[in-house]
């Protein structure tokens, strides 16, 4: 699986208590703030206990394929002193991909192999733009996994994976990139029936300029892939648009991929 590392952070401190409290600003702080959160279950796994304080501050928008799970795994892990921050938030997230997109920073390509995360770094090209287009609607995984076919025609994983190919060069070499490597026949098609708005949205942004366009995740967000930041800037004008004229509430948003990863601060 490929991930993709945005400028979208989440920050966790950890700081001894008596007790555990939680304190959430941003996205996400409207989920129960008790033993149940996932930070306060990450580092009570990695202490063995939960007689701390947890600051978590997020500009990641909970259950929109953006990742925000695996990210916060991550960063909890590592703010609570685990000496394999990737492992301990890919355990907990169940997607290695967007656990090693988070550690590691810009494009990845990662796996579970014996139930250990696997991950390495690929190359991509600075002269990329994208536009990350977020409706304020959620769709839990859960959901949006329980539309999928329990198994796929071999055809139409052979058309995935020379996309995939594709898209991986393209994204190496902006010059190669063909609008062909967003190509789906796996999961975007079962999936618009929870967000049937989705197939409009995409062919807008293509119409405005990207190159490529596709589900994040399991959505509802959506990623525009386009040839330079001044497209960028086009794309995200027109999906604003877009919003606007199937009266969707949301935001679109030029964004840079975050290349550090994982920062640990004393």
């Amino acid at each position: 699986m490929l991930g993709l590392a945005l400028r979208m952070y989440v920050e966790v401190e950890v700081s001894p208590a008596p007790s555990l409290r939680i304190d959430v600003d941003g996205e996400g702080s409207e989920l129960p703030g008790d033993e149940s959160h996932l930070a306060a279950r990450v580092v009570r796994s990695v202490l063995e206990h939960d007689r701390v304080a947890l600051r978590v501050r997020s500009s990641i928008p909970v259950s929109r394929g953006l990742g925000s799970s695996a990210a916060l795994a991550v960063a909890a892990a590592a703010a609570a002193g685990a000496s394999d921050p990737l492992r301990v938030g890919a355990v907990f997230d169940g997607h290695a991909e967007n656990a090693a997109a988070s550690v590691l920073g810009g494009l990845v390509a990662a796996t579970m192999i014996d139930g250990l995360p696997v991950a390495r770094r690929l190359p991509l090209d600075a002269r990329l733009g994208y536009v990350v287009v977020v409706p304020d609607r959620q769709l839990p995984t859960k959901l949006a996994r329980s539309v999928l076919p329990t198994s796929v025609v071999f055809a139409d994983a052979v058309f995935n994976l020379g996309r995939m190919g594709l898209l991986i060069a393209g994204l190496a070499d902006s010059s190669s990139l063909l609008s062909a490597a967003g190509d789906d026949r796996l999961h975007q098609g079962a999936r618009s029936a929870l967000f049937p708005e989705a197939p409009e949205l995409l062919e807008q942004l293509r119409s405005a300029g990207a190159t490529v366009t596709c589900w994040s995740g399991a959505g509802p967000a959506l990623l525009a892939i386009c040839a330079d930041a001044e497209v960028a800037k086009g794309v995200e004008a027109a999906a604003g648009r877009a919003l606007a004229s199937l009266s969707l509430p949301g935001h679109a948003s030029v964004i840079e991929p975050d290349l550090e990863g994982l920062v640990v601060m004393a």
